[in-house]
């Protein structure tokens, strides 16, 4: 008989979860409160007009991170399956999983105080063709991604693969290196 071990600690991984009838802040609040590290995207609320006020920048989603089953235990615990649920991979029919550094880089632009940062929910081939760089300078040192115009301007697209994708500020070309030639 083969025995099959179970990690004692399985990895901690970032799931994107798709949350119902903008309850982003609350799901986040509860999750948070049980421990797990979690990220809402969030903007200032131009609508609104009051200084300081921030809405999520992408509505109905919440990241967490944890194993699957810290997850999937916390959400029942919690009662937050009814509105609350993994994205799924039509490929691999597993809950999508962000990998840790573009988690980190994304989670980095989001919270930037760079107001001209752009939220792109869907993400055209035409701006994926762009050159992957890395960021060497400025508020942005670090992050990599796609080099991309928008509003006539250079950026760094971070993309979350199969979810939308988050563009830097203007960058100077100066402040760019290639990660690898394409």
């Amino acid at each position: 008989m083969v025995m099959h071990s179970v990690p004692v600690n399985p990895p901690r991984r970032w799931f994107p979860l798709r949350v119902t009838y903008s309850r982003e802040r609350k799901v986040r609040d509860i999750l948070e409160s049980a421990g797990l590290e979690c990220f809402v995207p969030m903007k200032p609320d131009r609508e609104d007009g009051k200084p300081g006020k921030m809405v999520p920048a992408v509505n109905n989603l919440c990241f967490a991170r944890a194993s699957r089953a810290v997850l999937d235990e916390t959400l029942l615990a919690k009662g937050l399956k009814t509105y609350t649920g993994y994205i799924w991979d039509r490929v691999t029919r597993e809950p999508v999983v962000v990998p840790d550094k573009a988690m980190e880089d994304f989670i980095r632009v989001c919270e930037s105080r760079c107001e001209d940062i752009v939220y792109l929910e869907d993400v055209s081939s035409r701006l994926k063709t762009g050159q992957l760089v890395r960021v060497t300078a400025g508020p942005f040192a670090g992050i990599e991604g796609r080099i991309v115009r928008v509003k006539r301007s250079r950026r760094v697209m971070v993309e979350l693969p199969g979810l939308f994708a988050v563009a830097t500020g203007y960058v100077r070309g100066e402040d760019l290196e290639i990660v690898r030639p394409e």
